[in-house]
């Protein structure tokens, strides 16, 4: 059975930009500092936090430079199959 999804894209992303300026704020970063930790532009950040849009390797520097990398590594980990049509898929 398929899994409904109450929240838009854009939604999702406000929510993860809104995550990773909480940890900057309670680790007492600014978002210039993190902008010299990551390599991320100043603007990139500051768009980021307000509109919820980065590039996924803007977003990955961000996640190194808070040591919260794994929360990128276990996005997609051993995600289970849904159907034995995915194994036999899988294997072509």
């Amino acid at each position: 059975m398929e899994k409904l999804i109450w929240e838009t894209a854009e939604e999702i992303d406000m929510k993860l930009a809104g995550r990773i300026r909480g940890i900057r704020k309670r680790r007492s970063i600014s978002q210039k500092k993190l902008s010299e930790m990551s390599g991320v532009s100043y603007g990139s950040i500051k768009r980021f936090e307000t509109t919820g849009q980065i590039s996924l390797l803007s977003l990955t520097k961000l996640a190194i430079a808070l040591n919260e990398v794994d929360e990128i590594r276990n996005l997609f980990t051993d995600v289970p199959y849904r159907s034995i049509q995915e194994v036999i898929n899988e294997g072509k």
